[in-house]
């Protein structure tokens, strides 16, 4: 059991995915969102699909979109493997490192992401995302965090490292929130139908491996994590938390950095895998041209 959106931007649609086929959601929801989560809507599809009551539908050959539709925040942990951290030039953490992405940079996990203006160092970087299924705020424990979570998916943490760590001042954001910056899914994994302490994360680039871990290797785990925020701030429903990414970025001096034409690959075990193409952004004029 897999949820997605499926369509044109703006315009998906929600759909289940069981046994090999897909199933339309709009007789339960309009759309797979905070809103659905908090109205324990998983569970509404599970009873559904239980029942053959929801309907039969043909995607073959459509856009799959971010199997979350409008979060109201991006939370995102740094340098939570400890290799990653080591190649990045720093120890492993002793609390979580904390920054955002501003929600528009969610796109589908077949979309374009578009190289900045200017950039020099664009990286890539798997992660396991996780979806806050109920409000969150100061939990008392790492199990009752865990209760608070919809299920996972996989997120592309794209990153330009000029922006990030020489045009930044100390904060990261200037290159995390760029356009397209977080392909998101393929698909919603619920947190009944997946264990999430290990793992296995994979990418790629044209087809060459990149990162392999595993998130048995995460040195924050995802039920601290959800714990850990609600501690300083509130988690609402559909809120994603793209939990760090292991080794093998191209930050660590291996690896060139992304150009026009790359594609990249990303992967985890029981969630499935998205492709992205990089392109250059194209600065579009304000003002069409006069036809003659």
């Amino acid at each position: 059991m897999k949820l997605q959106r499926i369509g044109e931007v703006g315009a998906e649609r929600p759909v289940v995915i069981d046994g090999g086929y897909a199933y339309d959601l709009r007789s339960l929801t309009r759309d797979i969102d905070g809103d659905f989560l908090a109205a324990d809507g998983i569970a509404a599809v599970a009873a559904a699909l239980a029942a053959g009551s929801l309907p039969r539908v043909d995607i073959t050959g459509e856009r799959i979109g971010a199997p979350v539709a409008r979060p109201q925040a991006v939370w995102c942990i740094g340098m939570n493997y400890a290799a990653h951290a080591a190649e990045s030039g720093s120890a492993p953490p002793q609390t979580p490192v904390v920054f955002f992405k501003t929600p528009n940079t969610v796109i589908g996990p077949y979309d374009d992401v578009l190289i900045p203006r200017g950039a020099k160092k664009t990286d890539w970087e798997v992660e396991l995302a996780v979806v806050i299924g109920r409000r969150a705020r100061y939990l008392d424990s790492v199990d009752e965090a865990l209760n608070h979570i919809a299920g996972y998916t996989i997120s592309n943490d794209v990153s330009e490292r000029a922006f990030q760590l020489e045009q930044s001042g100390g904060q990261w954001s200037k290159g995390k929130c760029c356009e397209t910056f977080n392909p998101l899914g393929p698909a919603l994994v619920p947190r009944a139908r997946l264990d999430p302490g290990n793992l296995r994360l994979r990418s790629f680039v044209n087809g060459e491996a990149r990162q392999e871990s595993s998130t048995a290797d995460l040195i924050f785990d995802v039920g601290y994590l959800v714990w850990h925020l609600s501690q300083y701030a509130v988690l609402e429903p559909g809120d994603i938390i793209n939990t760090g990414t292991p080794a093998g970025v191209a930050l660590s001096g291996r690896f060139p950095y992304l150009r026009d034409g790359d594609v990249v690959e990303v992967e985890i075990e029981g969630i499935g895998r998205a492709r992205q193409r990089c392109r250059d952004a194209v600065i579009e004029s304000a003002q069409a041209p006069v036809q003659a």
